[in-house]
């Protein structure tokens, strides 16, 4: 600094504090030495203990170093084609204003997370919500591969979809018995939320067994406290080992965000799922032709009973299986298989994921006396036959005949079963529930008439679907 520079400084200190006696340049130094005190070393930045009480401090990052790579994003592109309007379908209107030839789609996309289940054989597991109606499927692995999938089959009864990576050299994730998991136990969610790939949160197990919530058809879920939101869908949920205890899937959010309740389907019900989607491509549900409803403390006091759990048994339809194996409406199922019925949902969801053919063996309580009753599952595609058996389009598909019963007529229909996707039957644009009405112009009354009608060739197929008539024309 320049002595015009200093002589200036010391001006202004003078403007704001008039009078001050002059100080030498050793005695301010030592004025301001005195007031700082003793000269303290630099401030040193502190350290995570190693240890509490001479106990580790527990970290989650080793686990999660070996679960990570097993945990993929999925991206799916799904096109739409939009309606145009009447005046739209004229060429010549068209031609007028210059409108293109081709129909316009649109396109929208959706985002998840999936899990590697099989590494040799590139099995994904996710949520059926997160493929439904996608044309294309890609996932962006660990190591930020990005390959296509395909889907080998899904179920939107429980949300579980089954895809294959185009990839080798995967990780997978063991998976863990659910039905070992208390509430308490400590849970891991591990997803991509709102697209922030490989997010974790951790919580606890809230509850077993959540059912009557009206998201799936088949329910019985672990609800957690473990943070998810839009993305993780498809996502595991791992203990503290690192093994798969359940699949993420939706949460409870009455203002849009995450509260703390969160649901993931059990693996021990994955799991069932996904062996029926490996050996036919879809899930083949048995029936037992029974309907039950949760014990109520009034329905406990109607039927004699101190029980409070179960499930009662309010009708059973004639010639069934549950008729056979003795089964009466006011029944009180107790156990199921020799394991405890909680409620009428509880029933319904076990028995909904029994493999047709199945025995089953139910502990009923039936005017104070306790009955073993033993039945099996029917398989309702029984007398259903395969698609190539009529037609090659038709490959992929069971197809059978089923009576249609309405208050003004009765009339017998072809109904498509379950379908492989990808198969030619897919392709054609046919559907599981499928009630086809005709073929090619003709009636379709029976799969004689439809392998006739069919001689040909396919040109179009008349089906109707959700109550809504569709003519689906040859590609």
């Amino acid at each position: 600094m320049t002595t015009r520079n200093r002589k200036h400084r010391a001006r202004l200190l003078d403007k704001h504090w008039p009078g001050r006696p002059t100080l030498s340049r050793a005695a301010l130094l030592a004025s301001c030495l005195l007031a700082l005190g003793p000269l303290t070393p630099p401030i040193a930045m502190a350290a995570l203990p190693v240890a509490v009480d001479g106990q580790p401090l527990p970290s989650l990052a080793p686990m999660l170093e070996r679960v990570m790579p097993g945990i993929v994003n999925v991206s799916t592109l799904t096109r739409r084609t939009l309606e145009n309007h009447p005046l739209l379908r004229d060429p010549f209107f068209r031609r007028f204003f210059q409108v293109p030839g081709r129909p316009q789609e649109r396109e929208s996309q959706s985002l998840g997370s999936g899990i590697v289940i099989d590494a040799v054989r590139g099995l994904v597991v996710t949520n059926h919500h997160v493929i439904d109606g996608a044309d294309e499927i890609r996932l962006t692995l660990h190591d930020g591969r990005r390959v296509d999938a395909r889907l080998i089959g899904s179920d939107p009864e429980t949300d579980i979809a089954l895809l294959q990576a185009a990839a080798t050299d995967l990780s997978q994730l063991p998976m863990a018995d659910s039905d070992a998991l208390k509430v308490g136990d400590f849970v891991v969610a591990i997803g991509s939320p709102f697209g922030l790939a490989q997010t974790v949160t951790s919580g606890i197990v809230s509850a077993l067994g959540r059912t009557g919530l009206g998201i799936e058809g088949y329910e019985s879920f672990i609800q957690t406290d473990a943070s998810i939101n839009p993305g993780n869908s498809g996502g595991p949920l791992v203990n503290l080992n690192g093994e798969l205890v359940g699949i993420n899937t939706a949460i409870l959010a009455p203002g849009g965000g995450n509260v703390g309740i969160g649901f993931a389907i059990p693996t021990n019900m994955a799991r069932a799922v996904i062996d029926q989607i490996l050996e036919h491509g879809s899930m083949r549900r048995g029936l037992f032709g029974a309907a039950a409803q949760d014990l109520t403390p009034e329905l406990a006091d109607a039927l004699g009973t101190d029980e409070r759990h179960g499930a009662v048994i309010s009708t059973v339809e004639r010639d069934s299986a549950a008729e056979r194996a003795g089964l009466r409406a006011g029944d009180l199922v107790l156990a199921l298989d020799g394991r405890p019925v909680s409620s009428g949902a509880e029933l319904r969801t076990r028995i909904g994921l029994l493999r047709a053919g199945s025995p089953v063996e139910l502990t009923v309580l039936r005017e104070g006396r306790r009955l073993t009753l033993k039945g099996e599952v029917e398989d309702p595609y029984a007398e259903f036959v395969h698609g190539e058996q009529l037609h090659p389009t038709l490959e992929g598909a069971l197809l059978g005949e089923r009576q249609s019963v309405s208050p003004h007529s009765r009339r017998q229909m072809v109904q498509v079963g379950p379908l492989r996707p990808g198969s030619p039957a897919w392709l054609a644009g046919l559907r599981e529930g499928d009630l086809l009405l005709g073929a090619n112009g003709y009636e379709i009354g029976s799969l004689e008439a439809l392998r006739q009608a069919l001689r040909g060739g396919i040109d179009s197929l008349q089906v109707l679907r959700d109550g809504q008539l569709l003519l689906l024309a040859r590609r």
